[in-house]
């Protein structure tokens, strides 16, 4: 595990207090997503389909560090976007750093060499690169020849300067297991953990042909843990999780164990399903019907196992039974055998088509903003 003992205890140590004080709905990671602009326009995102007046919105530094203090959690990842494109992006990282939790700073980094003066190495940040294979496959994956060399290049010079760095990789339809079994080994050899899951289908990414059903991860992370076998694949998971993607779990989703708050507020009811937004933590953990979503529950959320939702899940069932971690931690994933039961789909309600409501909503918001400064101006 890339996880660190001092990271490990904190976090233990935060969901047993939870537990103890009887709370159901309770973060384990915030998603804090302070812009949607990015440098890149990979073709199975659906982060950046917005229109200019959207992408141009930033979430300020009191923005960032008030929504850390809202919401609680142990562990803050920043997404985006491209989180290095932001202004304050030092400012943010180390206000957070200060209130000792734990920052991964999610990056394509296409600007990390140039930005790393604005950080400080410390047990409490980690930069995570996105790499989603070997050469080939993420300069496809990201539409840009020549990002991966940029990506490993400012992995080493990180690291060189101290930093923790990890990678996270998006698996689609149509790669290989070898093919990510050689990625992993190459992770290794240049000493990063790997985050890792299958992507999810975002109803506005320019393909939507790539994304894996849950049958197709389950057999295809069988395969790759295979070829793993007597390997030391370093990964930035729980075991149950990797369990989990094997197949061998039967999971529930937790939409609510990773909130995220971005420019339109806080999202309902996870960072992968923009289905309306709340003024105020309080208010997205008491007001939205989270019984409503995931998988067999929403159509939506049919194919997902995305580590937003389900590595919450994993880190409540390894407290509540830790010697099932403890087999798997000591004789690895099952790749062999029963698969654990799917969840049936017979009921799951059909999908809803709301994403542009919000999106109506807050350029309304802008235009109305603008009108007054314009008139401002027209006087002076």
């Amino acid at each position: 595990m890339a996880l660190s003992f001092h990271k490990q205890l904190r976090i233990g140590a935060y969901l047993l207090k939870q537990k103890l004080l009887g709370r159901k709905h309770y973060p384990l990671v915030l998603m804090l997503e302070p812009l949607f602009r990015c440098n890149l326009a990979c073709a199975g995102c659906g982060k950046i389909d917005y229109p200019d007046p959207i992408l141009n919105q930033r979430l300020s530094l009191k923005d960032c560090l008030d929504a850390v203090d809202e919401c609680g959690a142990p562990m803050v990842a920043i997404p985006g976007g491209e989180p290095l494109i932001h202004r304050e992006i030092g400012e943010i990282v180390k206000g957070i750093v200060a209130r000792k939790k734990f920052v991964s700073l999610c990056t394509n980094a296409m600007l990390l060499e140039k930005k790393l003066h604005l950080f400080e190495p410390s047990p409490y940040l980690f930069f995570s690169v996105h790499l989603d294979g070997l050469k080939d496959h993420h300069d496809r994956s990201v539409c840009q020849p020549g990002v991966f060399d940029r990506a490993v290049s400012a992995i080493k010079a990180a690291k060189a300067r101290g930093f923790a760095v990890n990678v996270n990789a998006t698996v689609y339809q149509g790669v290989p297991a070898e093919d990510i079994a050689a990625f992993l080994d190459f992770c290794q050899e240049i000493g990063v953990g790997v985050s890792i899951s299958s992507g999810f289908a975002y109803e506005r990414a320019p393909d939507q042909k790539s994304f894996l059903s849950r049958r197709g991860t389950k057999e295809l992370f069988r395969k790759v843990f295979t070829l793993g076998k007597g390997k030391r694949w370093d990964f930035v998971h729980s075991d149950l999780y990797l369990d989990f993607l094997a197949g061998n779990q039967e999971f529930h989703c937790t939409p609510w164990g990773m909130p995220t708050r971005n420019i339109f507020g806080w999202q309902r009811p996870c960072y992968l399903l923009g289905e309306g937004y709340a003024g105020t933590y309080k208010e997205l953990m008491e007001t939205t019907d989270w019984d409503a979503y995931g998988t067999g529950r929403y159509e939506k959320c049919a194919n997902c196992m995305a580590h937003c939702g389900y590595e919450p899940t994993a880190a409540n069932a390894a407290l509540a039974k830790p010697f099932r971690s403890l087999k798997i931690a000591l004789f690895g994933v099952g790749t062999e055998g029963e698969m654990a039961p799917e969840i049936p789909l017979d009921n799951q309600r059909p999908a809803q088509y709301v994403f542009s409501r919000h999106v109506d909503r807050k350029l309304s918001e802008l235009h109305h903003k603008e009108e007054p400064d314009q008139h401002l101006k027209a006087a002076e």
